[in-house]
């Protein structure tokens, strides 16, 4: 990661085999709404979210899907720092909340909801997190303003 990223830490380190496959989840119930259209699964993609966005990730379904299967497959740990993550769920919460008022309103949510997906396509295949990039443009964007 480049030194000048301002990139959010907080020290905690989780398992990025387990946030890659997390993001996995949500591509694969993001591409499934885009293709069916059904308004519980932006629920389920906001509950999660929310709850990994909050400090309750324990709870997180996605989350402790992906831990069964690192337990199970017996996957490596590969330690990366939990804030840029967080960061990263909160701005996935934003969508999930805009994709599922939007389908409340009988809105087209093919936008936001194919921006998530890439997101997490990002994240899943290539461990690429758009949370510090995205982190990085907000700081600068505000302390030029202040």
């Amino acid at each position: 990661m480049e030194s000048n990223l301002l990139c959010p830490v907080d020290g905690v380190q989780i398992n990025e085999t387990k946030v890659r496959l997390t993001a996995g989840f949500i591509l694969l119930i993001t591409l499934v709404y885009l293709l069916t259209g059904w308004v519980l699964l932006p629920v389920l993609l906001l509950a999660d979210f929310g709850l990994r966005s909050f400090h309750v990730g324990e709870y997180s379904p996605l989350g402790n899907g992906a831990s069964w299967i690192v337990k199970v497959l017996r996957l490596p740990y590969k330690a990366t720092d939990q804030a840029p993550k967080r960061f990263a769920a909160r701005i996935g919460f934003g969508f999930s909340l805009l994709i599922l008022s939007l389908d409340l309103a009988h809105r087209s949510t093919l936008l936001p909801a194919s921006i998530l997906a890439v997101f997490a396509a990002l994240e899943s295949v290539f461990g690429f997190c758009a949370g510090c990039y995205v982190y990085t443009f907000y700081v600068r964007l505000f302390s030029r303003a202040a």
